[in-house]
């Protein structure tokens, strides 16, 4: 598709539109942007520049609300920028990003408005490939990070401030699936996955509320290794927004459809050739 033409110097004054946006994180490496590799914000950045919602996304103020990890899935991402035609963004934007990323709502916001800054909450969802042995033992381990806590022994804290305070968490199921649910104002590099890596544990009988207590509150040797990324979701970002919900992207739901038929193939070949 040819790129439309840039929008007169005449026209309005831009508008600054927030989008929520989903992905399937398989094939991408990370949401950031990175010179050489594929991510959610280049892949958008580039729909976005083939539709002259913008040229230069600098300019643009183009921000998202939060990174996530290489494998890890979202359809609770926000991305923001400013454009002069808002409208061709609602309508055709969905056209232009590739099926593993779709737009489900937009909202029209304050020009000084950054998914990052102005985010209130966020909540991940961790889902679990194996069902727990005692999920009422992964429950209540789960509580302990309740609250207020330093979470050197589950994050890759670096230079940060190691303390986040837990404002919800729960287990919660889904069809044959368990998942771990855990919302705070922000999180450290791989603590949600740390977190449930040790809930998990829990729910196998391989520790209890109470070794999670201690890892709270005592240094360790050898801190919580991270549970793998494809299990994880940024499932909301709380920004305060009215959403204005966007039409189904039928390039995603294909391609959803033939994943979900491609990972059942997968699993019947696996069920007639797999060893014993």
């Amino acid at each position: 598709m040819e790129k439309v033409k840039e929008t007169d110097p005449a026209a309005p004054l831009p508008v600054r539109l927030a989008c929520r946006v989903s992905y399937l994180g398989t094939r991408f490496y990370g949401s950031q942007q990175q010179e050489s590799s594929r991510t959610v914000e280049g892949e958008f950045i580039e729909a976005c520049r083939r539709l002259a919602l913008f040229s230069d996304w600098r300019t643009a103020g183009f921000a998202s609300a939060g990174r996530t990890d290489r494998g890890v899935h979202a359809c609770g991402q926000v991305i923001a920028f400013s454009t002069q035609t808002p409208d061709r963004a609602r309508q055709a934007l969905n056209s232009q990003l590739p099926p593993d990323i779709w737009c489900t709502a937009t909202a029209v916001v304050p020009d000084h408005f950054h998914p990052r800054y102005d985010a209130r909450s966020r909540t991940y969802r961790y889902y679990f490939g194996e069902p727990p042995r005692d999920p009422v033992a992964m429950e209540t381990a789960a509580r302990e990070f309740s609250g207020d806590h330093n979470f050197t022994n589950f994050a890759r804290v670096g230079d940060k401030n190691p303390w986040r305070k837990i404002l919800e968490i729960r287990i919660g199921t889904e069809g044959s699936f368990t998942y771990l649910e855990v919302k705070a104002q922000s999180f450290l590099w791989h603590q949600v996955r740390c977190m449930a890596a040790a809930a998990l544990s829990a729910g196998m009988g391989e520790q209890d509320a109470d070794g999670i207590r201690l890892l709270l509150n005592e240094a360790a040797s050898r801190p919580i290794q991270p549970a793998p990324a494809e299990g994880l979701v940024l499932w909301d970002t709380d920004c305060g927004l009215t959403w204005d919900p966007v039409g189904k992207s039928p390039r995603s739901c294909t391609y959803c459809t033939e994943l979900r038929r491609h990972h059942a193939l997968m699993e019947q070949v696996c069920r007639v050739l797999g060893p014993e």
